[in-house]
């Protein structure tokens, strides 16, 4: 590629390219987190966009970059209307920009529904695999059946193989049944059960995944859960504060999940303080900080979702694309240089 082409990769090449990366995936996620706990990248705040009357729709900007041996910058601009399942559409839909960091110039335009779904999961994953401290899981409690608990489902499943089992509940009962099939068609040996209620679903497994497109806090107390469980909660606002006040909270960026009215942001607002998260997966990552904070505590993992995930994807899915010649280049993208004659008379 010249500096002024650009390359672009379908949301079918993007998926192709990362299939079957799953542990791949997860240690760039691993590295990206190591990166930014380092000091070695740029994370501003996310930026929603919200439309008047309308507060359950939002496009959503996250700007980055990730130094080190990424050297990358970019943008992933997401949006995520959940009205459009009921006509038959995904509720997200997103683009992935990626600059160099030498020129800022764009050098791809990659689909992002598909690597922000995976960078999700390879966090949640992730961090399953260091909260759950060595105890082996069977089995594994999902509240919300979309294709953000599915990514989580496939990436437990490299991340924990002992994992044969999974008891799903969602408010709608066919979504429900959809996932077990899409579950035991891509996954072959793999048991899922759909239970109607979430009280029965929250004390089937010690490891819990929250992913639902829910605004505000309906699960108010956690007596169902077994002592000691982990709970992924990837929605963000599904707890109430006094939930998360009375668990060992682990998040990916302090800073960011203190905000949008996240339960943890409600956390902090009803205290004064932050006191009650006990530090970042990165610090349980480098050992800065245990896994749990005692054996029998319900730990919280409550990942905002940061660009630098969505770069560290990003930059993978390119570089394949260009190695294996998938995606489109488009030549010129670029408008001609405006100083080109000015230095070529110089």
């Amino acid at each position: 590629m010249h500096n002024d082409d650009i390359l672009i990769l379908k949301g079918h090449e993007v998926d192709a390219l990362l299939a079957g990366r799953e542990i791949e995936i997860m240690q760039a996620v691993r590295m990206a987190y190591e990166t930014h706990a380092r000091g070695e990248s740029s994370l501003p705040h996310s930026t929603f966009l919200r439309f008047p009357n309308n507060q359950r729709d939002r496009i959503i900007a996250l700007p980055a970059y990730l130094g080190d041996r990424w050297g990358i910058a970019g943008v992933k601009w997401v949006a995520s209307f959940p009205g459009n399942l009921e006509n038959g559409l995904d509720r997200a839909s997103a683009l992935v920009i990626l600059n160099s960091a030498e020129t800022g110039r764009p050098e791809a335009i990659l689909e992002g529904s598909i690597i922000s779904a995976k960078r999700t999961a390879a966090s949640a994953a992730l961090a399953a695999q260091c909260l759950c401290n060595g105890n082996k899981m069977d089995r594994v409690s999902m509240v919300g059946c979309g294709v953000i608990n599915f990514e989580i489902a496939r990436f437990l499943l490299a991340a924990l193989p002992e994992v044969k089992y999974f008891v799903v509940h969602d408010l709608d009962l066919v979504r429900g049944e959809r996932f077990k099939r899409k579950c035991q068609k891509t996954f072959g040996d793999v048991e899922v059960k759909v239970v109607e209620d979430l009280e029965t679903v929250l004390r089937s497994s010690a490891l819990i995944s929250i992913a639902t497109t829910a605004e505000t806090p309906y699960i108010n107390e956690l007596s169902a859960v077994p002592p000691g469980a982990a709970i992924l909660h990837v929605s963000l606002r599904d707890l109430s504060p006094e939930v998360i006040l009375n668990c060992d909270n682990v998040v990916d960026d302090i800073d960011h999940v203190c905000r949008a009215q996240t339960s943890v942001h409600l956390a902090e607002q009803l205290t004064g303080n932050r006191d009650f998260i006990r530090g970042a997966l990165s610090d349980v990552l480098s050992g800065r900080i245990s896994a749990r904070s005692d054996t029998g505590s319900v730990v919280i993992f409550s990942p905002f979702g940061l660009g630098i995930l969505d770069l560290s994807i990003g930059k993978l899915v390119k570089d394949l694309g260009l190695e294996q010649g998938r995606g489109t280049i488009i030549d010129s993208f670029l408008p001609e240089s405006w100083v080109k004659d000015d230095k070529r008379h110089a």
